[in-house]
């Protein structure tokens, strides 16, 4: 089960020199997957149009505001019949069964199709004003209400309204604790039927729920435009404060874990404390002799708590983990001094490689190209295919619903007379070529290839790091045999030789991750009609999948740390690491937790740091020192300085994360390979090897 312990091999000096290219096979197809998924984006790029994204479009498919069209200087969607937006079809077909046109400013005033043509022989200013908001111009209003409605020329009405999104809305406002629009309550709507401002607002709110956003969005835009030069400056110091932690473990580490300890039994023993004293003050109460079970089960918890049985209850438990946290500190000591040994020498392994500090940079740059090409193919591929028009009939009610259309014939054919009102509007863009059927199939590759490649980015830091931290570890003599540039030799190594082990256990990661998306794509897509057998089914299921992904990251994680020192595949790398860890369980669950600890206090400390800085300087609390900004929304840079010095903090942890990984590994090693005789020394440091009870390190001038 846990394989035979490693031999004494005196040729062996640290990460392996000699070394062939492993799991070829698997690198073969990784690099067919990468050359399909550059194909895959160039056919995006040659098939997709991310404009349509950028620019509404009309009920024709044409853009509104593009450069080089005759609607370049039309950039704002108008509806000609708002009211129409609250129509069921709108939520089914995320589309408004109304024309759509582009115009080049929102109406600024009411105004009346009717309105236009009586004053028209005196005044034609007003029908100059309206006829920008039709299909097209007319010379004068000589059509009659009805054949406008029918033909779908111009709009019956229009209102005073405000572009927001490229779109025109009504403008609305409150006077008085009422809402209005262009300072009126009730309106005409042009059909010879009178409207008030909530209706419009309904009609409004049914295309776009975020009409209220948009001051905040302007706000916080402002705020930071204000700010930005301070957030950077919080990120700064962040990663200044990171490295200097990093540093100051070496002296540090062992007195905040005491101190942690100490405190979580102070903790603990006055809560015994506490359970005593409020059992000892309940006894003589009225009822407070009652036990759970008399009182049953209630919706006031307050009611528990007035019974001895809860404090007595309360007070065992906190007793049995207060002795089970002694007995631990008593039976594992030696255990947790070898682990906080080991994060002292993380910190000197740093210190001896800073460049290690440097990496985390790298890997963000590669998985922003990652995110990136993914992003960019995702909209090409949503955009591809030529424009699709459908029928949206108002009431939601005609026998061709949803059918496709053509709108330059539309209004001739038989549709158009079964269903009165019907309208030929733009659905989305697709087609019936073979690209175009296999888009879905696309979107799932785009997916599937992004998740790979980004657990091989990961895994590539991880490799290189841990081949760069086991060079310092294996060597005799600190800093004299450390070789040089070992980060740069690691990552050389890691992509020269073992990118198709890489590749493998970035594949297996992927493969479990993609399940689980799945998982939660079929939960939210049947969530209604699932029945309580088959969701407990799919939770359990949801719950394995996630112990699955931990299990499979951490067994990868060490044996990338394997890869890195003996160039083996990966298959025997996982099996070496997993027996190492097997034989050295114990070590391994107490090293993990004591890093965690430090790690989640380093980040703690780190943003709780900036933070405060932060909240202090945003919300001009430190006038005598400095002046701080005037802001709309303290909190919004406030959260982004937090949460960018969290991800910095973890970003560096993370190098020291692998570092004591790394440095467990081959310590585990260099106890099953060594006995610390002269023939056979050991490695560690002589602050390690004084807390094993086994032979006395050899002096270093006995090793030379």
């Amino acid at each position: 089960m846990s394989g035979d312990p490693r031999t004494f091999d005196p040729d062996f000096k640290g990460p392996v020199i000699n070394r062939s290219c492993t799991d070829v096979l698997c690198f073969i197809i990784f690099i067919l997957f990468i050359i399909g998924y550059i194909i895959l984006g160039l056919l995006a790029w040659l098939h997709g149009d991310p404009r349509r994204v950028a620019y509404p479009t009309d009920s024709q498919g044409h853009f509104c505001g593009q450069k080089g069209t005759p609607n370049e200087n039309k950039s704002i969607l108008f509806y000609f019949n708002l009211f129409s937006c609250t129509s069921p079809s709108v939520m089914v077909n995320l589309q408004c069964p109304t024309t759509q046109i582009c115009v080049s400013k929102c109406p600024e005033k009411f105004l009346t199709y009717v309105e236009t043509q009586f004053p028209f022989e005196k005044d034609k200013k007003s029908w100059t004003y309206y006829s920008q908001f039709c299909k097209s111009p007319f010379p004068k209003p000589e059509k009659s209400l009805s054949q406008i409605l029918m033909d779908d020329d111009c709009p019956a009405a229009i209102f005073p309204s405000k572009p927001f999104l490229q779109r025109c809305f009504p403008d609305f406002s409150s006077k008085n604790g009422t809402l209005t629009v262009g300072n009126k309550t009730v309106f005409e709507d042009g059909k010879g039927k009178t409207r008030n401002a909530v209706e419009l607002r309904t009609a409004a709110n049914s295309i776009n729920k975020v009409l209220d956003a948009k001051s905040i969005g302007m706000k916080l835009f402002e705020d930071y435009a204000t700010t930005w030069y301070w957030i950077l400056i919080g990120l700064t110091i962040a990663m200044l404060l990171s490295w200097s932690f990093l540093i100051l473990l070496r002296f540090t580490a062992g007195f905040l874990f005491w101190i942690f300890i100490l405190g979580v039994i102070g903790v603990i023993g006055y809560g015994i404390w506490h359970c005593y004293k409020e059992y000892n003050n309940l006894q003589g109460q009225q009822n407070a002799h009652l036990t759970i079970y008399d009182i049953g089960i209630q919706t006031d918890i307050r009611m528990y708590f007035q019974l001895r049985q809860t404090w007595f209850a309360f007070m065992i438990i906190l007793c049995i983990l207060e002795a089970l946290v002694i007995l631990m500190l008593i039976f594992l000591r030696n255990r947790i001094r070898i682990s906080i040994a080991l994060l002292k020498e993380g910190s000197k392994a740093i210190r001896y490689v800073p460049t290690t500090l440097i990496y985390p940079a790298l890997t963000f740059v590669f998985l922003s190209i990652c995110i990136c090409y993914w992003a960019v193919t995702a909209v090409y591929l949503a955009t591809s295919g030529v424009p699709i028009y459908k029928i949206i009939a108002p009431a939601g009610q005609c026998k061709y619903e949803n059918e496709t259309c053509d709108p330059e014939i539309f209004n001739t054919t038989e549709m158009s007379r079964a269903c009165p009102g019907a309208q030929c509007i733009f659905a989305f863009y697709g087609g019936k070529s073979i690209y175009h059927q296999y888009i879905p199939t696309f979107h799932v590759f785009n997916l599937f290839v992004f998740l790979w490649l980004i657990n091989f980015v990961i895994a590539l830091g991880q490799c290189t790091l841990a081949g760069a931290f086991a060079s310092y570890y294996w060597a005799l003599k600190k800093p004299e045999d450390i070789p040089p540039y070992p980060l740069f030799t690691a990552f050389g190594r890691a992509i020269r030789y073992h990118t198709g082990s890489l590749a493998f256990g970035s594949l297996i990661l992927a493969l479990i991750q993609i399940l689980r998306i799945v998982l939660e794509y079929l939960d939210k897509r049947f969530k209604e009609s699932q029945n309580n057998i088959s969701k407990f089914c799919q939770c359990c299921l949801k719950c394995c999948f996630w112990c699955l992904e931990k299990a499979v990251k951490f067994l990868n994680r060490n044996a990338y740390v394997m890869i890195a020192i003996y160039g083996k595949n990966f298959c025997r790398s996982a099996r070496d690491a997993f027996n190492l860890l097997i034989r050295n369980i114990l070590k391994v669950a107490v090293m993990d937790k004591v890093t965690d600890f430090v790690l989640i206090l380093g980040k703690i400390l780190v943003t709780g740091c900036i933070g405060v800085l932060a909240f202090l300087l945003f919300t001009e609390r430190l006038p005598m020192l400095i002046e701080g900004p005037t802001l709309n929304y303290y909190w919004v840079p406030f959260l982004t300085v937090v949460i960018g010095s969290y991800l910095v903090a973890h970003g560096f942890f993370s190098v020291y994360a692998m570092c004591i990984d790394t440095l467990f590994i081959c310590f585990c090693e260099d106890l099953e390979r060594n006995d610390g005789s002269t023939e056979k020394p050991y490695f560690i440091a002589p602050t390690l090897h004084g807390i094993l009870n086994k032979k006395q390190l050899v002096p270093q001038k006995q090793k030379e």
